[in-house]
């Protein structure tokens, strides 16, 4: 705690920086002399670790005891010694290691790479102008801009604010918000619930306060995800199973074959059949899929969304910018008592309309800054358009800025809807108010027309409103406008008594492909939901333009007055229009969604974050997006463009087959080889056991690697967006997915024991090799009928289809090769090709046909 007091010290006694905060070298050298501004994982897993784990796994170190059990026992007088059987082994263990390696490897890279791009920024003065940079190029004596919704991002002293109040949850754990003033300080990972300031960073990274309290916990600690602790807890119970398998063919081995082959045997059917590289081989697979979204600016923050996007049910998306573009337009003004097309509006006619323009531009948050060498404007769409035709009409805010002074700001909130500023403007105090008109009505007592100040009556209160409706209904989005003269110097302005001026009306057109996406999610079985602030008029509009069905719009005022039975009864009656709605309006329907089904949540806001981090998968917009709330949700969609869910969900489908298809591939070819083992272990009278341990690892290497990875990549089979999604509590290995393991597992060892009794009469080792080939070759079996049920071609895949080919191009090798004296086979003529072949054929059929009968009697 003592060091935390002398960072607080330090900040006290810091003095004011320049206006024009660093310059680029400035900042450069500081860089290099405190280093990024992040904080340090302090047991960061290296390179040689990671290849290291590859052997610490416990059937790796079974292996590797038993290898040097067999070299022992050449050393016990009388026994022969066995270097053959250990030097296989350990090259097995060591490929397998290498191979699981590059697995993970590629997959840690991949991570890192998508946790860069997704690195927080903030706005900085450099160079005399504000410049946007990621928040890891921060340095001590930075000149940072905090808005409404910015995370601080480090330890920093405020040196000027109008009102500025921080949420400091994330580093005291109090949730209510802190006002700060000039001097006071701010710290990295809170973050600014409203108003906004200037400040000056005094420490970065591990030296601020949260990274004090990194260091003493040593680690930064990562949550394991439930899809992650699913595939975990479904390995360890197929772990235990085997095991017990294994440890029963090792006792009954021992009645028939020797003590260290008996020992082999059981470890080398546990080795083989557990699928050991499951963890890894989904973790990579989720990894290439979180990459493919990025590509199609979809940013996943956490890995495990990527199948999770895949299974919503339903999106409930806000409006602005999600579902239109974003490019705010003014097309009309009413003020005056009469409509102006915004286009026509000239300067003689915009002296009639001096208060409406004036207030446009000075309440207004939008500012510019330079950007690849141009002057552009940045903030709100809507603030930027009023601004724009303030502009137009000689109402330009840095000149008026010249002249006027600000005094203070009362900030728009989602809640409040409207926003104020107080300026001193020819030697009056004024206060200038903006916000939603039917909000803004209710602070206003009188109204400006031509000049003239009168009483606003009920009826220009109705006419006004009138004119805001029929603006809303043709999907204009409406902002109304007042101002007042104040007395007040102690900084309580109130907001009423206000002079209403007029209103404003911008066009935010929808994007032309969200009708198209819309549409797939109705195929796909997702519905969606619009959750938005704006007028419900408006939502309508857009709504009726972009096909998204249901009945009159609901306002979050209609959702208070309507408790969770209600407004469930509500929500499953095809109520899918929601407006003038609050974050805690969307909490609350998520909420009730969530019970039942599988909801993504979009938003932007501060208070979005509670929503989007208790969403089944939180999509945050790149764009406008407060960082906030982009921290809080598993998606950050660069775009801001509601399209972009849907390839995202294709995505996420094509994942979760995938990971099935992988299970079902591996685990038909593992029931097989331990029923055959098994089986022959019991029934056989064989001295040694039907497939010898160094075989079953050679079948694991084969089988287990570069095919089982490909089939992760496997493209999305036809109609992948035409069937619903999978019901919310259905697990990883569904009922169909049990009986097609079980019973194409089970016909495969028929076939397997029925080539290898028939070419028995040759000999056990033309019989024993025709059956180690046998396994290899069935991969094409079991990935043809895969591919057979989900209509794709082997070409689709054409590293999966290389990978076979180098398979069978390995097996044959070792079999026409000296290396096949030392897995103890034979050469094998004609026929027992023939027979191979014959039995593959068969399998295949057989696999086609009853995988159609378990599809079509089975329920999933």
């Amino acid at each position: 705690m003592e060091k935390i007091h002398k960072v607080e010290e330090k900040v006290k006694k810091a003095d004011p920086p320049a206006e024009k905060g660093l310059t680029s070298s400035e900042a450069k050298s500081r860089l290099s002399q405190y280093g990024e501004n992040k904080l340090e994982r302090t047991k960061k897993q290296s390179t040689f670790k990671l290849f290291i784990d590859q052997f610490t796994s416990p059937l790796t170190i079974i292996l590797i005891v038993a290898a040097a059990i067999l070299v022992a026992i050449g050393f016990i007088p009388g026994q022969k010694a066995d270097l053959i059987d250990p030097i296989l082994i350990g090259a097995i263990v060591i490929l397998s290691g290498v191979v699981g390696f590059f697995q993970e490897y590629k997959s840690e890279r991949t991570i890192e790479a998508l946790q860069k791009m997704a690195t927080p920024s903030c706005w900085v003065i450099r160079d005399g102008g504000e410049r946007r940079i990621p928040s890891t190029e921060i340095v001590p004596g930075d000149l940072i801009l905090l808005d409404e919704g910015d995370v601080v991002p480090a330890d920093a002293k405020v040196v000027s604010t109008d009102l500025i109040s921080l949420n400091e949850a994330p580093l005291t754990g109090e949730s209510n918000s802190v006002n700060k003033k000039v001097k006071d300080p701010v710290f990295m990972n809170t973050y600014v619930v409203a108003g906004g300031a200037k400040a000056l960073v005094m420490h970065t990274g591990m030296k601020t306060r949260v990274g004090e309290i990194a260091g003493k916990l040593q680690q930064i600690k990562e949550e394991k995800t439930p899809f992650e602790d699913d595939i975990r807890e479904f390995s360890k119970r197929v772990f235990w199973i085997i095991v017990g398998i294994a440890l029963l063919i090792g006792v009954i081995g021992l009645f028939k074959y020797s003590l260290m082959t008996s020992i082999l045997t059981a470890i080398s059917l546990a080795v083989a059949a557990i699928p050991e590289g499951l963890p890894a081989v989904i973790t990579l697979t989720l990894a290439i899929g979180a990459k493919t979204m990025s590509s199609r600016k979809a940013l996943i923050r956490k890995l495990s969304v990527t199948e999770s996007v895949g299974s919503i049910d339903i999106i409930c998306t806000d409006k602005t910018g999600t579902i239109t573009r974003n490019e705010m337009k003014v097309k009309k003004v009413y003020a005056n008592d009469q409509y102006y097309n915004a286009e026509e509006i000239f300067k003689k006619e915009a002296s009639k309309m001096k208060d409406l323009f004036l207030i446009g531009a000075l309440c207004n948050k939008a500012h510019i800054v330079e950007k690849d060498g141009k002057r552009v404007e940045v903030g709100d769409p809507t603030e930027i358009a009023i601004k724009e035709i303030s502009n137009k009409q000689g109402f330009e805010k840095n000149e008026l800025e010249k002249t006027y002074k600000k005094v203070h700001e009362i900030p728009f909130s989602s809640t409040r809807k409207m926003m104020s500023v107080i300026y001193d403007i020819d030697g009056k105090r004024v206060m200038l108010s903006k916000g939603a008109p039917e909000v803004l009505m209710k602070v206003c007592s009188k109204i400006k027309i031509n000049g003239k100040v009168s009483a606003l009556t009920s009826k220009a209160k109705e006419e006004i409103l009138g004119r805001n409706r029929e603006m809303a209904s043709k999907g204009l989005r409406v902002l109304g406008f007042a101002y007042k003269e104040t007395k007040n110097t102690d900084s309580k302005y109130e907001e009423k008594e206000l002079i209403w001026v007029g209103l404003q009306a911008m066009v935010d057109p929808p994007r032309k492909e969200v009708k198209e996406a819309i549409k797939k999610c109705s195929t796909a079985g997702i519905r969606v939901i619009m959750l938005t602030g704006d007028n419900p008029l408006t939502a309508k509009a857009i709504a009726d333009e972009i096909g998204l069905k249901g009945k009159a719009p609901m306002t979050g005022d209609d959702i208070d007055a309507l408790n969770d039975e209600k407004l469930k009864a509500k929500l499953y009656d095809g109520f899918n229009i929601f407006a003038r709605v609050s974050p805690m309006h969307k909490l609350r329907v998520l909420n009730i969604l969530q019970k039942e089904f599988r909801v993504a949540m979009t938003g932007d806001g501060v208070n979005d974050a509670l929503a989007l981090k208790k969403a089944d998968v939180g999509i945050s917009m790149g764009i406008r997006g407060t960082e906030v709330a982009k921290q809080a949700s598993d998606i950050i969609l660069l775009d801001d463009n509601f399209a972009t869910i849907i390839p995202a969900v294709q995505e996420g489908r094509r994942i979760f087959d995938n990971i099935r298809k992988f299970i079902n591939y591996l685990f038909v070819t593992n029931l097989a080889e331990v029923l055959v083992v098994f089986l022959s272990t019991i029934i056989l009278t064989l001295n040694e056991p039907i497939i010898l341990p160094v075989q079953l690892l050679w079948i694991n290497l084969l089988t287990d690697g570069i095919p089982a990875i490909a089939l992760g990549v496997d493209p999305p089979r036809p109609g992948v967006l035409e069937r619903p999604p999978r019901k919310k509590n259905e697990p990883l290995i569904n009922r169909r997915l049990k009986w097609i393991i079980g019973v194409i597992g089970v016909k495969k060892m028929i076939i397997l024991f029925a080539t290898f009794f028939i070419l028995l009469p040759l000999g056990v080792g033309v019989a024993r090799t025709a059956l180690f080939t046998g396994f290899v070759l069935y991969e094409f079996v079991r990935v043809g009928t895969i591919r057979s049920y989900e209509k794709l071609t082997w070409f689709s895949n054409k590293f999966l289809l290389f990978s076979l080919i180098i398979s069978v191009i390995l097996q044959i090798a070792l079999i026409y090769s000296p290396l096949g004296a030392y897995f103890d086979i034979v050469k094998l003529g004609w026929y027992p090709w023939l027979i191979i072949i014959s039995g593959i054929v068969i399998g295949y059929v057989l696999a086609i046909w009853l995988t159609g009968i378990i599809v079509k009697h089975v329920k999933e």
